[in-house]
């Protein structure tokens, strides 16, 4: 038992000496997952496990603690558990960063929602950052425990269970909420009693708001990697004939626009998607599109606009969206008379 005690003193100590060796594990174990997820392999899910796995200790660490000094004899310190936590974190934000920075369009309000990461992942390895800053703000840091919680399941969800990204948002929000619940007493010991009942009222009131800005959160298991507009489709290649940047409303009229989108998911798509179209950044139209299936560069399919505004002269954008909003990717074009 001491051999196992001085191995972990000894794993504790590399660790705090090195804080950045765990942050670029973390982020290599993540691209290698996005990479490898996509060949159906089991590393991806395993890793995702371990992860889920890591966080449900994390909420019955009091209870674990009590245990292992029980049997072994071993007293867990309070600044493991901390640095155990840090860790956790740590993991999270680094191996879900690849997925998102993969997929983000930067042109939209999901650059924020990516930055977010990047900036939480950057605090979770600076430790005057870390326990100088945020971890004495009991409330701030339940936000960063949180959203660190429904990043990592943003992305380990479709790769476990292959669930579509809109059931995935609905459960990550949620399943937060309820697993952070538990441990907040463990992250302010000392709280007084009405701080509780307030940070819980708090969650619930970030979710919400989250919820109502889904359409900044990108797609962690979906990626656009083509999309075209063409006058004309090649039905039996499945391609488009041509590539529009700019058209006349005469043409635009008369023949209509096909929007070509190819879309690629880890592990396969079962979704249903809406091309949405704006004129100077007004929707004028959705149309939805089932998509089943996929292949190396994505899963090929089109829809077919022909009614157009009167004057359709202006600035146009085709968005390619989830049932829950979520931007997978856009394309522009312009009107002339």
């Amino acid at each position: 038992m001491s051999y196992f005690k001085n191995l972990i003193t000894k794993f504790i100590i590399m660790m705090q000496q090195r804080p950045g060796l765990l942050a670029v594990f973390a982020f290599c174990s993540g691209v290698a997952s996005y990479v490898l997820v996509e060949r159906k392999e089991s590393f991806s899910q395993i890793i995702a496990i371990l992860l889920l796995v890591s966080w449900l200790w994390l909420i019955v660490d009091n209870w674990l603690r009590d245990k292992v000094e029980q049997r072994f004899g071993v007293t867990v310190s309070p600044n493991f558990m901390r640095f155990a936590l840090q860790m956790v974190q740590q993991e999270s934000l680094f191996f879900a960063l690849p997925f998102f920075l993969a997929v983000t369009s930067w042109n939209h309000p999901q650059a924020i929602f990516t930055s977010l990461i990047i900036l939480c992942a950057f605090i979770s390895v600076v430790d005057p950052l870390y326990y100088k800053k945020l971890a004495k703000h009991s409330i701030l840091f339940t936000v960063f425990h949180n959203f660190a919680l429904f990043v990592v399941i943003l992305v380990t969800l479709p790769i476990l269970l292959n669930l579509t990204t809109s059931q995935s948002l609905e459960i990550a929000l949620i399943t937060a909420i309820i697993f952070t619940i538990p441990s907040l007493g463990n992250l302010m010991p000392n709280a007084k009693w009405w701080r509780f009942p307030l940070l819980v009222l708090l969650l619930g009131v970030l979710s919400a708001g989250l919820w109502q800005l889904r359409s900044w959160v990108p797609p962690a298991a979906l990626r656009l990697t083509d999309i075209t507009l063409s006058h004309q489709v090649d039905v039996e290649q499945r391609k488009p004939v041509g590539s529009i940047k700019h058209v006349d409303a005469n043409s635009l009229h008369q023949q209509g626009l096909y929007t070509w989108t190819a879309v690629k998911a880890p592990r396969g798509l079962n979704e249903k998607v809406f091309h949405v179209w704006l004129l100077n950044n007004k929707e004028v139209d959705r149309i939805a599109l089932n998509i089943n299936g996929g292949r190396e560069q994505g899963y090929r399919a089109w829809t077919h606009k022909i009614n157009f505004p009167a004057n359709p002269v202006g600035k146009w954008q085709v968005h390619v969206v989830t049932e829950s909003g979520q931007l997978i990717g856009l394309t522009k074009f312009t009107v002339t008379e």
